[in-house]
Protein backbone atom coordinates (compact mmCIF):
# COMPACT_ATOMS: atom_id res chain seq x y z
CA UNK A 1 0.00 0.00 0.00
CA UNK A 2 1.16 3.53 -0.73
CA UNK A 3 0.19 6.09 1.90
CA UNK A 4 1.08 9.04 -0.34
CA UNK A 5 -0.83 8.38 -3.52
CA UNK A 6 -0.43 10.88 -6.36
CA UNK A 7 -4.00 10.17 -7.47
CA UNK A 8 -5.85 13.39 -6.82
CA UNK A 9 -9.03 11.89 -5.38
CA UNK A 10 -7.55 9.51 -2.81
CA UNK A 11 -4.97 9.40 -0.01
CA UNK A 12 -3.60 5.89 -0.33
CA UNK A 13 -3.72 2.73 -2.43
CA UNK A 14 -4.14 -0.89 -1.35
CA UNK A 15 -3.46 -3.73 -3.77
CA UNK A 16 -4.39 -7.20 -2.48
CA UNK A 17 -4.61 -8.12 -6.17
CA UNK A 18 -2.10 -7.21 -8.88
CA UNK A 19 -2.52 -7.35 -12.64
CA UNK A 20 -5.49 -7.33 -14.99
CA UNK A 21 -6.64 -7.85 -18.60
CA UNK A 22 -8.15 -5.41 -21.08
CA UNK A 23 -11.89 -5.50 -21.74
CA UNK A 24 -12.85 -2.14 -23.34
CA UNK A 25 -11.45 1.00 -25.04
CA UNK A 26 -10.79 2.65 -21.68
CA UNK A 27 -8.09 0.01 -21.09
CA UNK A 28 -6.10 0.77 -24.25
CA UNK A 29 -3.42 2.92 -22.56
CA UNK A 30 -3.66 1.42 -19.07
CA UNK A 31 -1.27 3.27 -16.76
CA UNK A 32 -1.09 0.30 -14.38
CA UNK A 33 -0.04 -2.12 -17.11
CA UNK A 34 2.58 0.30 -18.43
CA UNK A 35 4.05 0.66 -14.94
CA UNK A 36 3.96 -3.03 -14.08
CA UNK A 37 5.50 -4.29 -17.31
CA UNK A 38 8.59 -2.14 -16.74
CA UNK A 39 9.54 -4.50 -13.92
CA UNK A 40 8.71 -7.86 -15.51
CA UNK A 41 11.54 -10.27 -14.77
CA UNK A 42 13.08 -8.20 -11.96
CA UNK A 43 13.59 -10.77 -9.16
CA UNK A 44 11.82 -9.87 -5.92
CA UNK A 45 10.02 -6.83 -7.33
CA UNK A 46 6.25 -6.62 -6.60
CA UNK A 47 5.74 -6.70 -10.39
CA UNK A 48 8.30 -9.38 -11.17
CA UNK A 49 5.54 -11.06 -13.18
CA UNK A 50 4.53 -7.87 -14.96
CA UNK A 51 0.80 -7.31 -15.23
CA UNK A 52 -0.17 -10.98 -14.93
CA UNK A 53 -3.07 -11.28 -12.51
CA UNK A 54 -1.98 -12.45 -9.04
CA UNK A 55 -3.58 -12.59 -5.61
CA UNK A 56 -1.43 -10.98 -2.91
CA UNK A 57 -2.85 -12.41 0.34
CA UNK A 58 0.00 -11.01 2.44
CA UNK A 59 -1.49 -7.57 1.71
CA UNK A 60 -4.97 -8.41 2.97
CA UNK A 61 -4.56 -7.04 6.50
CA UNK A 62 -2.71 -3.84 5.62
CA UNK A 63 -5.54 -1.35 6.35
CA UNK A 64 -5.76 -2.71 9.89
CA UNK A 65 -2.18 -1.56 10.48
CA UNK A 66 -2.94 2.05 9.58
CA UNK A 67 -3.67 4.09 12.72
CA UNK A 68 -4.82 7.19 10.85
CA UNK A 69 -7.97 7.56 8.79
CA UNK A 70 -7.39 7.50 5.03
CA UNK A 71 -9.34 7.43 1.80
CA UNK A 72 -8.06 4.23 0.19
CA UNK A 73 -8.31 3.34 -3.49
CA UNK A 74 -8.68 -0.45 -3.51
CA UNK A 75 -6.72 -2.22 -6.25
CA UNK A 76 -5.33 0.75 -8.13
CA UNK A 77 -3.23 -1.82 -10.01
CA UNK A 78 -5.98 -4.32 -10.77
CA UNK A 79 -9.74 -4.93 -10.76
CA UNK A 80 -11.16 -6.63 -7.67
CA UNK A 81 -14.01 -8.08 -9.74
CA UNK A 82 -11.81 -9.67 -12.42
CA UNK A 83 -13.21 -13.07 -13.40
CA UNK A 84 -10.08 -14.85 -12.15
CA UNK A 85 -10.35 -13.46 -8.61
CA UNK A 86 -12.28 -16.05 -6.54
CA UNK A 87 -15.48 -14.99 -4.79
CA UNK A 88 -13.96 -16.06 -1.48
CA UNK A 89 -11.01 -13.75 -1.94
CA UNK A 90 -13.26 -10.79 -2.75
CA UNK A 91 -15.20 -11.60 0.42
CA UNK A 92 -11.94 -11.57 2.38
CA UNK A 93 -11.08 -8.10 1.05
CA UNK A 94 -14.57 -6.86 1.93
CA UNK A 95 -14.27 -8.35 5.42
CA UNK A 96 -11.13 -6.32 6.06
CA UNK A 97 -12.86 -3.18 4.82
CA UNK A 98 -15.77 -3.85 7.16
CA UNK A 99 -13.40 -4.28 10.13
CA UNK A 100 -11.12 -1.30 9.45
CA UNK A 101 -14.01 1.14 9.33
CA UNK A 102 -11.97 4.21 10.25
CA UNK A 103 -10.90 4.35 6.59
CA UNK A 104 -13.02 5.17 3.54
CA UNK A 105 -12.61 2.67 0.68
CA UNK A 106 -13.03 3.47 -3.01
CA UNK A 107 -13.54 0.34 -5.15
CA UNK A 108 -13.58 0.83 -8.90
CA UNK A 109 -14.38 -1.78 -11.55
CA UNK A 110 -15.15 -2.21 -15.23
CA UNK A 111 -16.80 -5.56 -14.45
CA UNK A 112 -20.12 -4.15 -13.30
CA UNK A 113 -22.10 -7.34 -13.86
CA UNK A 114 -20.09 -9.19 -11.25
CA UNK A 115 -20.20 -6.20 -8.92
CA UNK A 116 -23.99 -6.20 -9.01
CA UNK A 117 -24.20 -9.97 -8.54
CA UNK A 118 -21.88 -10.08 -5.53
CA UNK A 119 -23.28 -6.97 -3.80
CA UNK A 120 -26.69 -8.59 -4.00
CA UNK A 121 -25.29 -11.87 -2.65
CA UNK A 122 -22.03 -12.74 -0.94
CA UNK A 123 -21.04 -9.09 -0.37
CA UNK A 124 -24.39 -7.91 0.92
CA UNK A 125 -22.80 -7.41 4.36
CA UNK A 126 -20.53 -4.73 2.85
CA UNK A 127 -22.84 -3.19 0.26
CA UNK A 128 -24.53 -0.74 2.60
CA UNK A 129 -21.51 0.26 4.69
CA UNK A 130 -21.19 4.07 4.52
CA UNK A 131 -17.38 3.96 4.50
CA UNK A 132 -17.22 1.64 1.46
CA UNK A 133 -17.83 3.38 -1.86
CA UNK A 134 -18.56 1.25 -4.95
CA UNK A 135 -17.81 2.63 -8.41
CA UNK A 136 -17.56 1.82 -12.11
CA UNK A 137 -15.36 3.19 -14.87
CA UNK A 138 -16.99 5.00 -17.77
CA UNK A 139 -15.20 5.97 -20.97
CA UNK A 140 -17.87 6.09 -23.68
CA UNK A 141 -21.53 5.40 -24.38
CA UNK A 142 -21.20 1.84 -25.68
CA UNK A 143 -19.17 0.33 -22.85
CA UNK A 144 -19.42 2.83 -20.02
CA UNK A 145 -23.07 3.79 -19.75
CA UNK A 146 -24.31 0.19 -19.38
CA UNK A 147 -22.03 -0.06 -16.33
CA UNK A 148 -23.79 2.94 -14.81
CA UNK A 149 -27.14 1.16 -15.11
CA UNK A 150 -25.70 -1.96 -13.47
CA UNK A 151 -24.23 0.10 -10.64
CA UNK A 152 -27.55 1.85 -10.06
CA UNK A 153 -29.17 -1.59 -9.83
CA UNK A 154 -26.67 -2.67 -7.18
CA UNK A 155 -27.62 -2.43 -3.47
CA UNK A 156 -24.78 -0.04 -2.61
CA UNK A 157 -24.92 2.72 0.01
CA UNK A 158 -22.47 5.00 -1.86
CA UNK A 159 -22.05 4.81 -5.65
CA UNK A 160 -19.59 6.69 -7.85
CA UNK A 161 -18.38 6.96 -11.44
CA UNK A 162 -14.82 7.42 -12.66
CA UNK A 163 -15.30 8.95 -16.11
CA UNK A 164 -11.66 8.70 -17.12
CA UNK A 165 -10.52 8.64 -19.79
CA UNK A 166 -13.52 10.49 -21.16
CA UNK A 167 -13.39 9.55 -24.86
CA UNK A 168 -16.59 11.11 -26.23
CA UNK A 169 -19.65 13.18 -25.44
CA UNK A 170 -21.78 10.97 -23.17
CA UNK A 171 -24.92 13.00 -23.71
CA UNK A 172 -27.68 12.93 -21.09
CA UNK A 173 -27.67 9.92 -18.77
CA UNK A 174 -29.44 8.93 -15.56
CA UNK A 175 -27.63 9.97 -12.36
CA UNK A 176 -30.30 8.70 -9.97
CA UNK A 177 -28.58 6.95 -7.07
CA UNK A 178 -25.10 8.23 -8.01
CA UNK A 179 -23.28 10.14 -5.27
CA UNK A 180 -20.00 11.18 -6.89
CA UNK A 181 -18.50 11.65 -10.33
CA UNK A 182 -14.81 11.96 -11.22
CA UNK A 183 -13.97 13.24 -14.70
CA UNK A 184 -10.59 13.23 -16.39
CA UNK A 185 -8.82 13.11 -19.71
CA UNK A 186 -6.33 10.47 -20.78
CA UNK A 187 -2.65 11.13 -20.13
CA UNK A 188 0.67 9.79 -21.37
CA UNK A 189 1.94 8.70 -24.81
CA UNK A 190 -0.86 8.36 -27.34
CA UNK A 191 -3.38 10.14 -25.10
CA UNK A 192 -6.73 10.57 -26.83
CA UNK A 193 -8.14 14.12 -26.66
CA UNK A 194 -11.01 15.25 -24.44
CA UNK A 195 -13.19 18.25 -25.29
CA UNK A 196 -14.18 20.84 -22.70
CA UNK A 197 -17.81 20.73 -23.86
CA UNK A 198 -18.05 17.07 -22.82
CA UNK A 199 -16.84 17.90 -19.33
CA UNK A 200 -19.15 20.89 -18.95
CA UNK A 201 -22.15 18.78 -19.91
CA UNK A 202 -21.34 16.27 -17.15
CA UNK A 203 -20.76 19.08 -14.66
CA UNK A 204 -24.16 20.57 -15.51
CA UNK A 205 -25.88 17.23 -14.96
CA UNK A 206 -24.12 16.84 -11.61
CA UNK A 207 -25.36 20.27 -10.55
CA UNK A 208 -28.93 19.43 -11.58
CA UNK A 209 -28.85 16.06 -9.76
CA UNK A 210 -26.90 17.33 -6.68
CA UNK A 211 -24.03 14.92 -7.36
CA UNK A 212 -20.53 15.74 -6.07
CA UNK A 213 -18.23 16.61 -9.01
CA UNK A 214 -14.45 16.10 -9.07
CA UNK A 215 -12.48 17.25 -12.12
CA UNK A 216 -9.22 15.30 -12.03
CA UNK A 217 -7.26 16.45 -15.08
CA UNK A 218 -7.28 17.59 -18.70
CA UNK A 219 -4.66 14.96 -19.46
CA UNK A 220 -2.56 14.92 -22.60
CA UNK A 221 0.94 13.71 -23.33
CA UNK A 222 2.27 16.15 -20.69
CA UNK A 223 -0.63 16.32 -18.27
CA UNK A 224 1.17 18.56 -15.77
CA UNK A 225 1.18 21.35 -18.35
CA UNK A 226 -2.61 21.30 -18.62
CA UNK A 227 -3.56 20.96 -14.95
CA UNK A 228 -7.08 20.49 -13.62
CA UNK A 229 -8.66 23.95 -13.71
CA UNK A 230 -12.06 24.07 -15.38
CA UNK A 231 -13.52 27.46 -16.27
CA UNK A 232 -11.32 29.28 -13.78
CA UNK A 233 -11.74 27.01 -10.78
CA UNK A 234 -10.74 23.63 -9.37
CA UNK A 235 -13.46 21.10 -8.60
CA UNK A 236 -12.58 18.76 -5.72
CA UNK A 237 -15.96 17.72 -4.36
CA UNK A 238 -16.57 14.47 -2.44
CA UNK A 239 -19.61 12.73 -0.99
CA UNK A 240 -20.15 13.25 2.72
CA UNK A 241 -17.96 10.96 4.82
CA UNK A 242 -19.09 9.34 8.06
CA UNK A 243 -15.87 9.21 10.07
CA UNK A 244 -15.48 7.01 13.13
CA UNK A 245 -12.81 6.97 15.82
CA UNK A 246 -9.72 4.87 15.25
CA UNK A 247 -9.66 1.95 17.73
CA UNK A 248 -6.92 1.73 20.30
CA UNK A 249 -3.80 -0.20 19.39
CA UNK A 250 -4.81 -3.27 21.39
CA UNK A 251 -8.13 -3.56 19.56
CA UNK A 252 -6.43 -3.19 16.20
CA UNK A 253 -3.91 -5.88 17.12
CA UNK A 254 -6.79 -8.19 18.00
CA UNK A 255 -8.36 -7.52 14.60
CA UNK A 256 -5.01 -8.30 12.98
CA UNK A 257 -4.71 -11.59 14.80
CA UNK A 258 -8.15 -12.56 13.51
CA UNK A 259 -7.17 -11.66 9.94
CA UNK A 260 -3.81 -13.48 9.73
CA UNK A 261 -5.45 -16.92 9.32
CA UNK A 262 -7.40 -15.47 6.39
CA UNK A 263 -4.12 -14.39 4.77
CA UNK A 264 -2.64 -17.84 5.31
CA UNK A 265 -5.69 -19.51 3.79
CA UNK A 266 -4.97 -17.86 0.43
CA UNK A 267 -1.16 -18.09 0.56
Amino acid sequence: MSDNSKIEWTDATWNPVRGCTKISPGCTHCYAETFAERFRGVPGHPFEFGFDLRLVPEKLAEPLRWPKSKMIFVNSMSDLFHEKVPDEYIEAVATVMAKANWHTYQILTKRAERLRELLAGKLRFAAKLPHVWWGVSVENKQHGLPRVSLLRASPARVRFLSIEPLLEDLGEFNLTGIDWIIVGGESGPGARPMEAAWVRKIRAQCREASVAFFFKQWGGVRKSEHGRVLDGRTYSEFPDRELVAVPEREERLEMLSETVPMELAFA
